[in-house]
């Protein structure tokens, strides 16, 4: 379940959190009934409660009686200050990176033990990407998400490589062959995946680092095959990210990695 909210005593700022809690990736549209069960709410509460969330423009009811994320809620979620900010300093890159390669670009960051991506610009080639703006997804199937779990802390990298799941034939499961490509992307300055996360898809990617040396995200390239393209857009990467890392002021970016 996605919360615990139908026990006595749970305040109502915990009911409607259970609510919103309750869509994630798999759930991005659900019934009053799916939602209730979710949030772990009787059904005239979850009534209640998402009534008062659609009036609020956090949610919206579709014209089937599915309710989906509201646009106040995205709204609301540009004004956090690690996402907007650091994808407003990174937009011009992005662009000059997209128009080097014409491949699909993300920007990322860590949150918690997983990458979360907060932007992408699709690439002409026709690739499977499963990432969008705002998703979250394993850090050890992706190439974003191996350059931060290289500069992750301990414990993080501890978590990760205690919870390796198989997603394609091709993931990474081993702890130490999955250690010795955390190291070789420390050596080597870059992280690469081979249909790891999507059959058809591959990805080259690199650090952002601040002036104080900090990785405070990652940028990425998803194309359908690496091969003798790899130095090329290895090096068109590194360009983007010491352009974005020169132009981010930690004074005013603050990026936490919790």
């Amino acid at each position: 379940m996605a919360g615990n909210s139908a026990r006595p005593g749970t305040s109502v700022v915990s009911r409607v959190l259970a609510v919103l809690g309750a869509f994630d990736d798999e759930h991005r549209a659900m019934t009053l009934t799916e939602l209730a069960a979710r949030a772990d709410l009787p059904l005239t509460t979850a009534f209640r409660l998402v009534g008062e969330l659609v009036a609020w423009g956090a949610l919206v009811r579709r014209e089937s009686g599915a309710y989906v994320i509201g646009r106040r809620l995205w709204d609301l979620g540009l004004l956090a200050p690690v996402p907007s900010g650091l994808r407003q300093v990174a937009s011009p890159f992005l662009h000059d990176l997209y128009g080097a390669t014409l491949a699909t670009v993300h920007l990322a960051v860590r949150d918690g033990a997983s990458v979360l991506y907060i932007d992408r610009l699709a690439g002409h080639v026709s690739v499977p990407v499963v990432s969008d703006v705002g998703s979250r997804l394993p850090m050890h199937a992706t190439g974003v998400g191996k350059v931060l779990l290289a500069h992750a802390p301990d414990d993080v990298r501890g978590q990760v490589l205690r919870n390796l799941t198989r997603i394609t034939p091709y993931t990474v499961t081993q702890p130490g062959r999955l250690r010795a490509e955390l190291r070789r992307v420390h050596r080597e300055g870059y992280a690469q995946t081979i249909e790891e996360m999507s059959l058809g898809a591959c990805s080259v990617a690199v650090p952002i680092s601040v002036r104080d040396g900090a990785v405070v995200a990652a940028l990425g390239i998803v194309v359908p095959r690496l091969g003798r393209d790899r130095p090329r857009l290895v090096a068109a990467l590194r360009v983007a990210a010491k352009g974005v890392g020169r132009s981010v002021d930690p004074a005013r970016i603050s990026v936490e990695f919790h």
